[in-house]
């Protein structure tokens, strides 16, 4: 990809592109640090759990106890039946629970409690079987530890689940459990679950799948032996700190190995299946397609710019390929995640014109049309209704600022679904008859609305926020104007920006910028939010964000131009963006901030360093200072190994380029953060220290990569404002 090199002299246009005539809300109240932190402006954006039921006219919720599961219809929103109640079930001895699973009869319901954290999107939890039928509550497993991942077998019949690393089976009908490995040991083998790096950067927890017939049960085998292993200290509340110890593969370095298996339930025989991959790929995601031999094995090589999609036969082993996806920078695994399988083949989207569209294939991959085409990217695929061959999904096609929801049926036609100009998004009942619709915009918090998909009908509005509506009514604030930035090279970047309420032309006021930059992300969207940024323009500021490149929405060629070079374009955009900001008349050139979280406070190093002192002052939380430090699969997929790109990662290290920072830093970050490593602040710190930097530094004791608890978020909002009003002067 092409380098583009701002200077620093170069010459900048900004122009409104949407913005309403009137741009303050005329309240009295200022809005307050308080107001922020402590959800005041927190818009319901959610109706509760809305699970459909097999037959897609009804669907479930917890009731605002918990106590309860609660069958509804769609159609009504009536109250149709009352499916587990702690206060009825026989033998139950808890009154609430978190969260549940019902099978596909509906004979079993498995009641989820006392969660417990591993990472992310991982934990283990008290697990219960509620018989329906019998109404009684049991322990699923015997031995009464946490579990899991459980998934229900197709036939409800059995439950499959991990329990200290191995899968066990549950057998509803004799009440009896088989373990299906015993090899299973923390930091060294995973059966069915899945490693850090895979939970993270694949966002996937569970690596095991029943065929449709529930004979087999086929899962994925993590060998982390020969993973470098990662020590974090704990300090906790005692004399002595403890180590948490955990395999992390950093860039470059070894990840676990990975083997894919079969275990058929009659024989209890377990089958290795030998993937037609090299030792060092990836296998994401695992699901069985419409037939029973058919598992839908999907591979990445490492680096993870060849996507194989196989069925495997979990009898006899046999691999056939069905699909494959190349490209010259990678293949975004997000998009193997969607595919939707039915009886007749599959959905996929591809980048492979430049955008990101759906393509349906027969079940032998034979591709049977394009769904959709145009210079504008599908942000989501929903599914299809197999009934009528309609395909749903959501897309930037009207704007890359706004999300709409859309239907192709058999023949082509499509339908705009959402009439809401901003952000939408929809989730559908399992027939496709009815949808629930979640709509917000810049200026509207989020109103949610069910619909009848034939004739568009909106049933009824689920949540409007009208109390969070009445309660801005009283405050004083401006709203999101939106901007395009045009440099020199002709790049158009879109922002946005908050004056303050009382602004005036006539005066100069200093300027934050917010960002994060990460591939394919997007901070300027046309949806509702009230975060620290008006408290700052309460305060005087003009707080302004800018999607640079490689953010998403707007085409392959934009989201991948970062490629090999991560964070040298975006961190330049962010200067270049400065530079048109300061010849603003109302903007006051030499007081200029930037700040950003994860990798959005990596993007503050590389900019104050790259920026030529543009920028005045700088705050980065939890900040990668160097890709080397950095995992496997989010690094290679970028960047490739160190060895394959060593000039690329020199340029891009906040390390590397400590000796260029220039203007005030706050450097903040948690000491137990298991993604970004507390460690890469704390050698950027001495880079910092060697090159005779000056710099504040901000540490919580034990806080992950969200540094929240107790009173932390509003401890470190305070010190990262007081750290601008002060360096803003």
């Amino acid at each position: 990809m092409n380098r583009i090199s701002f200077l620093h002299g170069a010459v900048f246009l900004l122009s409104i592109m949407m913005a309403g005539s009137v741009f303050a809300q005329q309240g009295s109240r200022r809005v307050s640090l308080p107001d922020i932190v402590n959800g005041t402006f927190r818009q319901v954006t959610s109706t509760g759990e809305m699970r459909s039921l097999p037959d897609g006219r009804h669907y479930t919720a917890m009731n605002g106890e918990r106590t309860m599961i609660v069958k509804y219809s769609y159609h009504t929103g009536e109250a149709v039946e009352t499916l587990f109640d702690v206060k009825n079930a026989r033998e139950c001895e808890f009154d609430a629970f978190e969260d549940y699973i019902i099978s596909s009869t509906g004979y079993h319901i498995l009641i989820i409690r006392e969660k417990e954290q591993v990472y992310r999107r991982s934990f283990r939890a008290d697990v219960y079987d509620y018989d329906v039928r019998r109404r009684m509550v049991k322990r699923l497993n015997e031995s009464g530890r946490k579990v899991m991942i459980p998934a229900f077998s197709p036939d409800g019949r059995m439950c499959a689940y991990v329990e200290n690393n191995n899968i066990w089976i549950k057998k509803f009908d004799y009440d009896t459990e088989t373990q299906v490995t015993k090899d299973g040991e923390a930091n060294r083998i995973i059966n069915g679950a899945t490693d850090w790096v895979y939970e993270e950067e694949f966002a996937v927890t569970s690596l095991m799948a029943w065929s449709p017939d529930s004979e087999y049960l086929a899962y994925v085998r993590f060998d982390e032996t020969d993973v470098p292993e990662y020590a974090m200290e704990m300090y906790g509340d005692s004399y002595y700190p403890h180590e948490r110890r955990f395999k992390y593969p950093k860039a470059g370095e070894k990840n676990s190995k990975v083997t894919l298996h079969s275990y058929c339930v009659e024989t209890k025989d377990t089958k290795t299946l030998k993937a037609p991959v090299d030792g060092e790929a990836y296998i994401p995601y695992i699901r069985f397609a419409a037939e029973p031999s058919q598992l839908a094995v999907m591979t990445l090589n490492r680096r993870q710019n060849v996507f194989n999609l196989y069925h495997a036969s979990p009898k006899s082993g046999v691999f056939k390929l069905i699909m494959k996806d190349e490209n010259e920078s990678y293949v975004d695994s997000e998009w193997m995640q969607a595919i939707q399988f039915s009886k007749s083949g599959f959905l996929y989207v591809s980048e492979k014109d430049g955008y990101a569209h759906i393509y349906q294939y027969s079940p032998t991959g034979v591709m049977q049309r394009r769904v959709t085409d145009g210079n504008w990217d599908v942000t989501r695929l929903i599914g299809m209704d197999e009934a009528t061959g309609t395909v749903y999904y959501e897309s930037a096609e009207e704007s890359p600022l706004r999300r709409s929801v859309y239907s192709v049926d058999a023949k082509g036609k499509k339908t705009r679904l959402s009439t809401m100009q901003g952000t939408n998004g929809a989730s559908f009942s399992a027939s496709y008859a009815y949808y629930v619709n979640h709509f917000s915009s810049a200026d509207t918090p989020a109103r949610i609305s069910i619909h009848e998909t034939k004739t568009g009908k909106e049933l009824r509005v689920l949540q409007d926020n009208s109390a969070l509506r009445d309660k801005l009514a009283g405050y004083a604030f401006s709203r999101k104007e939106f901007t395009t930035v045009t440099t020199a090279t002709g790049e158009e970047l879109h922002a946005w920006m908050i004056k303050p309420a009382d602004f005036s032309e006539s005066k100069k006021y200093p300027v934050v910028m917010f960002q994060y930059g990460g591939p394919n992300s997007q901070s300027v969207l046309d949806r509702f939010g009230m975060d620290w940024e008006q408290y700052l323009a309460a305060n005087g500021f003009i707080c302004v964000c800018v999607d640079g490149r490689g953010t998403g929405a707007r085409g392959e060629a934009f989201r991948k131009c970062t490629y090999m070079r991560m964070g040298d374009l975006e961190s330049r955009d962010q200067a270049a963006a400065a530079v048109a900001l300061g010849r603003l008349p109302y903007v006051d050139s030499d007081r200029i901030a930037i700040w950003g979280w994860s990798f959005g406070g990596y993007n503050t190093l590389m900019a104050m360093s790259v920026g030529n002192g543009v920028f005045r002052a700088g705050i980065a939380v939890a900040p990668p200072t160097d890709w080397r430090y950095y995992d496997t699969v989010y690094t290679e997929r970028y960047m490739r190994t160190p060895k394959e790109n060593e000039r690329g990662y020199d340029a891009t290290s906040p390390i590397k380029l400590a000796g260029n920072l220039q203007g005030r830093l706050l450097l903040v970050h948690g000491t137990a953060d298991d993604n970004v490593h507390f460690k890469q602040s704390m050698d950027y710190a001495e880079a910092l220290v060697q090159a005779g930097k000056q710099f504040e530094m901000q540490v919580y004791r034990d806080r992950d990569h969200g540094i929240y608890g107790g009173k932390t978020r509003m401890h470190l909002y305070t010190r990262m404002s007081e750290f601008l009003f002060s360096a803003m002067k």
